[in-house]
Formats: C-alpha cells, sequence, structure tokens
C-alpha cells in the first residue's frame, strides 16, 4: 500500500483542513449515546501525549471499534476509515466530521496525504492495522503505521479495544446493550524518523515491531480488564432463494 507513494509527501499543504468543527460537535453526542448505551470504562488515558501529533495503533474487532476510539480519545482524533464507508448519510457523516476514507485494495496516495496533513499539524490519528476486523489478537498487520510513524517521528500508542463484539457474533453485529466495552491505552513508542527512501523491508521490519508491541498490549489488556478477546467473527449465512440453483 507504501512503496508506490511519493518521497515525502510535499503537497500536503494544498489539501483543505480537516473538518475539525464537525468532530467538536458530534464527538460529545457520540460519547454520550456510547455510554448511555454499554458500561464504557477507558483506562491508561494519560499515556496520549496531551500535545503534538500521535498515531493510535488499535486492534479491530467490531463495528464499534472506530466510534469508541474517535470519541471516547481525550483529544480530537482523525481515523483512516475504509472507503467503502464513504456512501449514503453515513458516508456525508465522515466526511463532515474529517475523517479520512481509505482504498485498502491499492496505493492510496491521497489517504497517505491525509494522515501526514493531520500529524504535521500536531494531531491525533487512529490507524487500525490489521485493515480488518478479526479475532483482535493483530496476527498480522499492515505497514500504514509504521510507515507514518518514519514519515513523522510521530509517537505510537498501543489501543486495546475489548468488548466491542461478542462471541459467536458476525463482524457488524453490536454487542448486547449495557454490556461491558474497555478501551486500554499503553505506553507510547517511537520508531526511528527515517529519511526517505525508506525500504520496503526496513518498514515491514518496523511493522513487526508495531505489532509485537501492540499484540503484548492486547493480552496485558485482557489481563487488566478480565474481558477476553471474542475470536474469529462468526461468518454470516447467505439463504438462498429457493428458486437458487
Amino acid at each position: 500500500m507504501i512503496e508506490g507513494v511519493s518521497p515525502d509527501l510535499p503537497h500536503t499543504d494544498r489539501l483543505p483542513a480537516p473538518k475539525e468543527w464537525g468532530l467538536r460537535l458530534s464527538r460529545p453526542l457520540v460519547a454520550l449515546g456510547l455510554r448511555l448505551s454499554w458500561r464504557v470504562k477507558v483506562h491508561g488515558a494519560h499515556h496520549v501525549p496531551r500535545s503534538g501529533p500521535v498515531i493510535l495503533v488499535a486492534n479491530h474487532i467490531g463495528a464499534l471499534d472506530g466510534p469508541v476510539l474517535v470519541a471516547l480519545t481525550r483529544r480530537l482524533t482523525f481515523a483512516w476509515v475504509k472507503h467503502e464507508a464513504f456512501i449514503g448519510t453515513v458516508g456525508r457523516f465522515l466526511a463532515q466530521i474529517g475523517q479520512i476514507s481509505l482504498n485498502r485494495r491499492e496505493i492510496d496516495p491521497q489517504a497517505v496525504r491525509r494522515a501526514i496533513q493531520v500529524l504535521r499539524a500536531g494531531k491525533v490519528l487512529a490507524v487500525f492495522p490489521e485493515g480488518v476486523r478479526s479475532g483482535g489478537e493483530v496476527a498480522w498487520a499492515r505497514r500504514g503505521a509504521a510507515y507514518l510513524a518514519m514519515v513523522s517521528g510521530a509517537p505510537l500508542v498501543p489501543v486495546a479495544i475489548l468488548g466491542t463484539r461478542e462471541p459467536g457474533q458476525t463482524k457488524s453485529q453490536l454487542p448486547h446493550l449495557r454490556s461491558s466495552i474497555h478501551l486500554v491505552y499503553g505506553e507510547p513508542f517511537t520508531l526511528p524518523r527515517t529519511p526517505w527512501p525508506r525500504r520496503k523491508a526496513a518498514v515491514a521490519q518496523w511493522t513487526e515491531v508495531v505489532r509485537e508491541r501492540l499484540a503484548d498490549h492486547i493480552v496485558a489488556a485482557q489481563t487488566l480488564t478480565g474481558l477476553p478477546l471474542p475470536g474469529p467473527p462468526k461468518a454470516r449465512i447467505r439463504h438462498l432463494h429457493p428458486s437458487s440453483p
């Protein structure tokens, strides 16, 4: 996803600034809705630096992960969101709150420039390195978070999200009302800021460091909260019409 992007992304100043006003207005309302619907607990919020660029790297288990992370992080947070979500009412809402459309299937220079713009402005960017909803143990990771850290020098904060999907649910189902959701921030760490050229092998090496740090944090978060991961999402069964072959 990363290797085809231009060296140091010099054109971020030509992009319109992220729409902070929409995020500022909506975030308290989303946070209130989450807290009224589920028993939400945040741990380790002090690990998020109070100023300067930050990359939040989180596991991805359910549909609520993005709203939970963006609404409950104490600083304004912009996230990479799959471009398939930017349709209809939901898509317009995501655009109005400054979230970043990401094509996960090919190189997306615009999404990378948007992310660099957020970090250069000293703001918070959220990335789900797995790229898809999974069992949440982070058995694999894509290279975006490590690449952005190497470009910007921004610290990475591992984040464990637990409870946004229950065992036996599909990846799109929501947890039962009033069940527990935990958001657990870990200690920040940094990667060496690396000038161009950032070799594919080097990005892959540091991606594995990010993956391991996040995976270890998720294990610790389960011990802290007593809430385990839900396991792989249940496959949705497609019902065929009786006349179908």
